[in-house]
């Protein structure tokens, strides 16, 4: 079971780019294929070589994080008035499936960021809002969150509980949300509360909320299976005082707001479950040309041959959804079924990957002086958070017959 040090760096060091191959059926703009270019040079100098530290002592990375908010990449999809990059949804995929190759924590920090805080509020704010929520935060490289789940709301958003209640100029916040990524680093989050539960997704309002203010507490920090190099938190609001217009939007326009956002939010996960089981496979891959038996390579063996074809078949097939999803995002029409569509295939393309690997490499996969564990461990998040499958099935199943019932 053991391996030389020069395998072993090999393994686990050495630059992985020329086994990843360019997706034939679909030719990358110029423009693209450079901001892909850049985003691997980066994962594979800035974040593989400490990937694996951040994940064993839980450690955000900073400095890194920084780097690619002075890079632009913490504002793909911000307009250039507020300090972003100003492109596309299928650049936003590239750049988290790339990072997420080199730190499958690092892509889900970048992914959330980037959907669920700035492109929402570039897209939902008003003047005044960007220029005091989002374009600070670009110009220094910090991070904003989404805080819609709760304890006992998750998928089924319409019962949540947090309350809003105005009082003068200012709507008082109460209430517990959960799972909110980067709590412990953002300065600020999208909150999502009711203004009467009774009205059910009609009371549900999206507020920004300067993470600095007087009665927001932070939970605890989630000890999570994978993705450990992203923090998640608790956000407890206890008489939060929010000013009116940190509204975004309107009074009611919350629900609508969370779901329009989630569909792109899907598409930046299943870039994020790309990226994981790319380097999976090119582990794997590299692992079966090195590895001898009985003088050979296993990768001249019939059944690595054919589960590395399985691999590969499950993960290209993803990245057509996910780039087709991408692509329909910027239409100004709902992407629902695509972007569940996506997210889905993505998601368990990447956990059969990832347990492919760890079948290849034997025990080796099993120990953590490998990543192929670790890869394992961060795919399995993608098919839970952004709607477990389960979710998503249903999703894609109503949009189905919907689609037949309407000829």
């Amino acid at each position: 079971m053991s391996l030389n040090k020069a395998t072993y760096y090999f393994l686990t060091v050495s630059n992985t780019s020329k086994l990843t191959r360019s997706f034939s059926l679909h030719k990358l703009s110029e423009s693209h294929a450079l901001l892909q270019k850049t985003c691997r040079d980066f994962a594979e100098k800035e974040l593989k070589p400490i990937a694996s530290q951040l994940d064993r002592e839980h450690k955000f990375p900073k400095e890194q994080v920084k780097k690619l908010g002075k890079m632009g990449l913490l504002s793909v999809n911000v307009s250039k008035d507020y300090g972003g990059a100003g492109l596309d949804t299928l650049a936003l995929a590239l750049t988290v499936e790339e990072i997420s190759k080199g730190c499958g924590g690092t892509g889900a920090i970048v992914s959330i960021h980037n959907c669920l805080y700035a492109n929402l509020i570039d897209r939902c704010g008003n003047h005044e809002q960007k220029l005091k929520f989002l374009s600070p935060l670009n110009a220094n490289g910090d991070l904003g969150c989404f805080a819609l789940s709760e304890p006992d709301a998750g998928s089924d958003v319409v019962n949540l509980s947090c309350s809003a209640k105005l009082e003068g100029d200012n709507y008082i916040l109460n209430g517990t949300k959960s799972w909110v990524t980067s709590g412990i680093e953002g300065k600020a989050a999208v909150v999502f509360a009711t203004v009467d539960k009774n009205l059910k997704h009609k009371g549900i309002t999206a507020f920004i909320v300067p993470l600095s203010s007087s009665g927001v507490t932070l939970g605890k920090k989630e000890d999570k299976l994978g993705i450990r190099a992203s923090s998640t938190c608790n956000l407890i609001l206890d008489n939060v005082k929010v000013p009116k217009e940190n509204i975004l939007r309107s009074i009611g326009d919350g629900f609508r707001i969370a779901m329009e956002q989630l569909d792109k939010a899907r598409v930046g996960i299943a870039a994020q479950a790309l990226g994981i089981g790319q380097a999976a496979l090119d582990l794997a891959v590299k692992y079966s040309l090195c590895r001898m038996v009985s003088g050979k390579p296993i990768s001249e063996m019939e059944a690595v041959k054919l589960r590395l074809a399985e691999m590969s078949l499950r993960l290209e097939s993803a990245r057509l959804l996910v780039w087709r999803a991408a692509s329909c995002c910027d239409q100004p029409n709902r992407t629902t079924k695509e972007s569940s569509m996506a997210k889905l295939a993505a998601s368990e393309a990447s956990t059969f990957v990832t347990h492919g690997a760890i079948q290849i490499l034997g025990g080796m996969g099993y120990v953590s002086d490998m990543p192929a564990e670790r890869h394992y461990r961060d795919a399995r998040i993608t098919e839970i958070y952004g709607g477990v499958s389960d979710v998503h099935r249903l999703i894609v199943g109503d949009a189905v017959i919907k689609g037949y019932s309407s000829v």
